[in-house]
């Protein structure tokens, strides 16, 4: 019988994190992927409760102060986090539970929640990743300066993680995470 996990899957921008876990949840039926809150407003097209839960800073402050996330952070003057209640809801209720979020935020799940499951997903090389960052023909060459030293930072602490999937081939690492979460899933407590 399969129990509830949460898996923490972090990488460098750009390694294709998102696509591997838009084909997790699409090939296993009872996984879901956490909504993160923050403080920031609303893109265009953005809606509550769909793309983000969108708080004021007080009531950021308030899960904050209650202990009520699992993991948060600032970005670019923003908060950014990942509601406790609701992850350990759907984890109580079977869930293979997935947070797609960057390595500080990976270690401080791991620190409230020992036995979640931290996936680091890496590029082949960094110069693959640049080609990828490029490619979007989305960023500034100084945010892909930015990128690329944060992933140097992140890549140097993969080793701290449970598995490392090297996403070359598309097929093969989606496999190999499938793989992973189904075998933690179906394996013994504890």
């Amino acid at each position: 019988m399969r129990h509830g996990n949460l898996f923490v899957i972090s990488g460098p921008s750009g390694a294709g994190k998102g696509t591997l876990v838009a084909r997790l949840l699409r090939e296993i039926p009872d996984a879901w992927a956490s909504m993160s809150v923050t403080t920031r407003k609303p893109r265009e097209g953005e809606v509550d409760g769909v793309h983000y839960r969108f708080a004021s800073p007080e009531e950021f402050q308030e899960l904050v102060d209650e202990d009520g996330l699992l993991e948060w952070a600032t970005y670019g003057g923003n908060c950014y986090g990942t509601p406790r209640a609701t992850v350990e809801e759907h984890i109580a209720c079977g869930d293979q539970v997935i947070l797609e979020i960057d390595v500080q935020g990976g270690f401080q799940v791991r620190d409230k929640f020992p036995s979640a499951h931290l996936v680091f997903i890496e590029p082949p090389s960094l110069d693959v990743l640049e080609a990828r960052l490029r490619g979007r023909g989305t960023e500034t060459e100084e945010a892909i300066a930015t990128r690329m030293e944060t992933a140097r930072v992140e890549l140097s602490r993969k080793m701290e993680y449970d598995i490392r999937l090297v996403n070359d081939d598309l097929d093969e690492a989606a496999d190999e995470l499938v793989r992973f979460v189904n075998e933690q899933a179906e394996g013994s407590r504890g």
